[in-house]
């Protein structure tokens, strides 16, 4: 799928990914949502768990650059050479969530975002480096990273969950 080039493909192809993750989501029992092979496998409710986490982080990021700070990027714990550590950082700290909060919170995360990137100029988030922190790449990437792209991700791995047993 190629990259949004404009604010309105992003947002449109954020709304096209997610309403296809939530069709998904539509068709799972509660327990096909929470069960898991292993104590450390991940569940569908899982997955969602991880939407709201990036979700946040990708919100925060743009809120410190704002301000003319550099956020710490990905995380302060983590760089992006560690992305399996923060991504098993945030299922821990989301793991004993309930099934409900965690629909609850991945419907408020999305209409937050969606929010905000509505608010954007069109210009800011397609000029590289509008940011220090976004180095030479496009604030539109980030957003359609942690929007598009993620819930594309995130239906591939709820599929592969459901299918396999998990």
């Amino acid at each position: 799928m190629p990259r949004a080039t404009t604010k309105g493909q992003l947002i449109e192809d954020a709304q096209t990914e997610r309403a296809a993750l939530e069709k998904l989501l539509a068709t799972l029992t509660p327990e096909q949502m929470t069960q898991t092979k292993s104590a450390d496998d991940w569940s569908a409710k899982d997955v969602l768990a991880h939407l709201i986490e990036w979700e946040g982080m990708v919100m925060k990021w743009y809120e410190t650059g704002v301000k003319g700070k550099v956020p710490a990027v990905p995380s302060e714990e983590f760089n992006w050479g560690q992305l399996p550590q923060l991504n098993h950082a945030i299922y821990l700290k989301n793991r004993d969530k309930s099934l409900e909060d965690i629909q609850k919170e991945f419907k408020t995360s999305y209409k937050k975002i969606m929010k905000l990137i509505e608010s954007i100029p069109e210009k800011e988030l397609f000029t590289r480096g509008q940011y220090p922190w976004t180095k030479n790449n496009l604030l539109a990437a980030y957003f359609n990273s942690t929007t598009a792209a993620h819930y594309r991700w995130a239906r591939g791995e709820i599929k592969k969950r459901v299918k396999s047993g998990k």
